[in-house]
């Protein structure tokens, strides 16, 4: 799976005022990825505001990406949630021609034991000839898929072909990396940890900063994966403080500023979030403009 190596980004969806898809800036952000070093790129994912965009407006984005994009980069989609026959309807369902991976979260809210996050993806697993990449993220789902079910899964079925893990949790990291199958992914979705996974032996990161300084951050993510450890760290001790700033509040509202400051779309999101406040603003305007 050498398409899933390196530096992902998980797009954003840009918004106009009127809370309306912007294509333009949509675009405009997919183009400037590929320009600047990313290596793949990851649709509807939680990071485009997947829970409050319509089924009509996750085909436009699909639509929209896909031809802006040109077969120039691998494409992962995410197909996701909490209701596995929904999940797996979506994808024995969905026009996948153009899609080289599933980016697939671990349910949410439900807080399903060790044996019900396998039996999910093993569903999942089963609907589809296409990769499958976990994403094991217990912040945002309220629990942990331990590195044994990962692992099950990863040696049970062939096309689960990685993890992204966002557990921001070093000591998970490890035991995945010590203990996975030769050709399975340890991908890096906590994005202040992504270096430190590479040097260790992962595969790189699905990144929410690396849409905005995809050059910078991609660099950084292939030094790493060189083991070239003091240059990789030059970078990263340079974008630390961006790092801590696009999740002070909440994702994507602070990615979305960043994005606003370098004029690729503006920092509309949707309720219940809410855009950046002044005084974060006015940290990420000042980051930007030095950097």
């Amino acid at each position: 799976m050498q398409k899933f190596i390196g530096t992902g980004v998980a797009l954003i969806t840009p918004f106009k005022e009127d809370l309306t898809v912007d294509v333009e800036a949509l675009i405009k952000l997919v183009n400037f990825n590929i320009d600047n070093g990313t290596n793949y790129l990851v649709i509807n994912g939680t990071t485009a505001e997947s829970a409050t965009i319509s089924k009509e407006e996750k085909l436009l984005i699909i639509d929209v990406i896909v031809k802006a994009n040109n077969k120039r980069l691998p494409l992962v989609l995410g197909v996701g949630g909490n209701n596995t026959l929904e999940v797996v309807k979506e994808l024995q369902t969905s026009n996948l021609s153009e899609i080289d991976g599933i980016l697939s979260v671990a349910p949410y809210y439900s807080k399903p034991t060790q044996e019900g996050f396998y039996q999910h993806f093993k569903a999942i697993a089963e609907a589809t000839d296409k990769p499958i990449i976990l994403y094991n993220v217990p912040g945002r789902t309220a629990k942990n898929m331990e590195p044994t079910t990962t692992l099950r899964l990863a040696k049970d079925f062939s096309n689960v072909v990685a993890v992204k893990e966002a557990g921001n949790n070093q000591q998970q990291y490890n035991a995945l990396l010590k203990d996975k199958p030769a050709d399975f992914l340890i991908i890096s979705g906590d994005d202040d940890l992504a270096l430190g996974v590479a040097l260790a032996g992962g595969s790189g990161v699905i990144s929410v900063i690396g849409q905005a300084f995809p050059k910078e951050f991609s660099k950084m993510i292939q030094l790493g994966l060189e083991g070239k450890n003091k240059e990789a760290y030059d970078i990263h001790f340079k974008m630390m403080d961006i790092v801590d700033y696009i999740f002070e509040e909440n994702n994507p509202a602070g990615i979305k500023t960043v994005l606003q400051e370098l004029g690729i779309c503006n920092n509309t999101v949707r309720l219940p979030l809410v855009k950046a406040s002044t005084q974060l603003h006015s940290k990420i305007s000042k980051f930007v403009s030095e950097f």
